[in-house]
């Protein structure tokens, strides 16, 4: 019986990520700051000039606080549902102590080890519990599964499933492309159609021959070798692309350094060429747009936040990296905005040098077409084992994962992660439709709707269950219901925004 209960003992204590696989806190800053800097910061400059500089700014930092805020949620979200789980152990080891008492001739010795077991969890009204931690692992909709009825948990999987697809999607089309504008010849200023565009020759747009290269090909080649490169990580966890986010990070910073330096070059050499009002409320749909989607991390923290070791101050640390982020949008922003007259979607065509026969503005204009390779080659496996991880808390029981039959958990539902993508993506290289609306409807779900809803819920559900004394060390410091309610309703508003926005664009 003894060695029994001190093996339930360890069980209860055991940290779910192994030492080996655990990173410092500035790593996984690393992480969430690559998840949440991509390809979307580079719509920032175009946006800034169309709003206005004043309104840029004011609108990029109230987005960023909502974002930070709707993070706390979820982080707070994460150590309620490690409380239900080791509530539910503790339970567990109950049963076992009173059966163990009616049958043991001593039974002073097991109440003398479950009394170690239960005292330091619950540790008053001032002490935080030891019931609430971020040790385990628990992806969203394992939340989901605990905090919501059955009309929210398919909201939700339908939501998460919608957007995490449909990046994917977007990601490996986006790398696809600028592989293939970085290989093939220049397309013909006349070729104003993009069906055109693909069935020109790759490398001689003079060509005519019917068995020729053309681009489409190129595309796909370079969309089967994405996937074979990034597929493996998605067969193992987070913590396994470390060195590729370490290496990815360097090569974003440098290219938004280029960026960055050049603009201000340009500024000091020419004067500013642009010349952006201060608001121009006309321009706020596009400009809500691109900041909503430049802020998104939130379906991927649970798996990046639990193997940090030293959690005590991670809502600092969290804050600073949104700071940090919020600066560098700006500095990108401004500098781009006033530094150019005319200034393309994507911030990087802005960088194409006119003069080829400069070996380093050669050198640039690969190094910055080649950005949303570097971005989204480090973003891509983390939605992917996010949405693994997802599909695993739907479709099994993740309180015995490891119970069911490896080829399921370890190849089936990887394949199931990356082949819709891969196929849609092949067959389908124009998918602006989809882009429209994951960046819009369902990611205001994401990053808005849901970590109110499961914070809510989280926190009535333990209150139940563990009491009002039981205090949660992880609390989001905007806990009062007023924020939430505030949270809710800007939702409604993003969606009037959003779909302003797309009616603008289609019209």
């Amino acid at each position: 019986m003894l060695r029994r209960i001190l093996g339930i003992r360890r069980l209860f204590r055991m940290p779910v990520t192994e030492t080996g696989d655990q990173y410092s806190v500035w790593v996984g800053l690393i992480y969430i700051f690559n998840l949440i800097v991509g390809t979307g910061a580079l719509t920032l400059p175009a946006a800034f000039a169309r709003a206005g500089w004043g309104l840029s700014t004011i609108s990029l930092l109230f987005l960023a606080f909502m974002s930070f805020m709707n993070a706390t949620y979820v982080i707070e979200t994460l150590a309620c549902a490690n409380a239900v789980f080791k509530w539910k152990r503790l339970q567990f080891i109950k049963r076992n102590s009173v059966q163990d008492h009616e049958s043991d001739e001593e039974p002073s010795s097991s109440q003398h080890h479950y009394g170690e077991l239960e005292d330091p969890l619950v540790c008053g009204d001032s002490i935080p519990s030891r019931y609430y931690s971020l040790d385990k692992r628990i992806e969203l909709g394992e939340m989901a599964n605990l905090f919501l009825n059955k009309s929210g948990r398919t909201m939700f999987y339908c939501t998460l499933c919608v957007y995490l697809y449909g990046d994917l999607s977007i990601y490996s089309a986006a790398v696809a492309k600028s592989m293939m504008d970085i290989v093939c010849s220049t397309v013909p200023a006349n070729a104003s159609n993009t069906t055109d565009w693909d069935a020109l020759p790759c490398f001689n747009v003079s060509s005519t021959a019917p068995d020729a290269y053309t681009r489409l090909d190129c595309y796909r080649v370079a969309l089967l070798t994405f996937f074979a490169v990034t597929g493996p990580f998605i067969f193992s966890n987070v913590q396994k692309t470390k060195y590729l986010q370490l290496f990815t990070s360097g090569m974003r910073w440098l290219a938004f350094a280029i960026m960055i330096s050049m603009a201000i070059y340009l500024l000091i050499g020419h004067g500013p060429q642009g010349k952006p009002p201060a608001f121009d409320f006309t321009g706020m749909p596009t400009l809500f747009g691109a900041c909503v989607y430049s802020f998104m991390c939130h379906h991927s923290l649970p798996g990046l936040i639990s193997p940090i070791r030293g959690k005590n101050r991670l809502g600092l640390h969290l804050a600073l990296d949104y700071a940090l982020i919020s600066i560098f949008y700006l500095l990108l922003a401004f500098t781009g905005a006033f530094a150019f007259a005319k200034l393309s979607d994507l911030y990087t065509l802005n960088f194409v040098p006119t003069d080829n026969e400069n070996i380093f503005l050669e050198i640039v204009e690969y190094f910055l077409a080649l950005f949303p390779v570097f971005t989204l080659s480090t973003s891509f496996p983390i939605i992917a084992i996010t949405l693994r991880n997802n599909l695993q808390s739907f479709f099994l029981d993740t309180t015995r994962l490891e119970s069911y039959n490896i080829i399921l958990r370890k190849l089936i539902f990887p394949i199931v992660t990356v082949a819709p993508p891969l196929l849609l993506t092949y067959f389908l290289e124009d998918i602006g439709v989809l882009i429209k609306f994951t960046g819009s409807y369902a990611g205001t779900g994401i990053q808005y709707l849901m970590p109110t809803f499961l914070v809510l819920s989280a926190r009535r559900h333990c209150t139940n269950l563990l009491g009002l004394g039981v205090v949660n060390k992880y609390k989001s410091p905007f806990s009062h219901i007023a924020w939430a309610v505030f949270v809710l309703l800007w939702s409604f508003m993003c969606i009037i925004l959003v779909s302003v926005n797309i009616f603008e664009k289609n019209s």
